[in-house]
């Protein structure tokens, strides 16, 4: 589902709408989650409830760099945290009632974040 290859960012460019139409059956389901850094190409009608990871700087920043980002890629992950990016991009894409923050920094947020999602919030 790749459409080339960023030599920038050194990762495969994605096919969005291949992905959407992939996925297109699947979402007429119930209870389907999507995990995905982004949100702005698939459409509206699959969701019910989107969920936005936050997480402080300082913890992205290690995290990333223990994964192996460096350079551009490191900068705009970073960035985009910064400008809440993802968060503006979710309440733009859809209706901003059904769009929530969720800390992700420890271990903890993680599992309270498994337990909200799992509930529906």
């Amino acid at each position: 589902m790749c459409d080339g290859y960023d030599e920038e960012y050194d990762c495969p460019i994605l096919d969005e709408d291949r992905v959407a139409d992939e996925l297109d059956n699947q979402m007429r389901e119930c209870g389907v989650i999507v995990d995905y850094h982004g949100c702005d190409f698939f459409p509206e009608r699959w969701f019910h409830i989107v969920f936005v990871l936050r997480t402080d700087t300082n913890v992205l920043y290690e995290r990333l760099e223990t994964r192996g980002y460096n350079g551009k890629t490191l900068t705009d992950n970073i960035q985009c945290e910064i400008f809440q990016v993802l968060y503006e991009e979710a309440t733009t894409s859809h209706k901003e009632e059904i769009v929530h923050q969720l800390p992700s920094n420890k271990p903890e947020e993680l599992e309270n974040n498994v337990d909200q999602i799992g509930r529906g919030r």
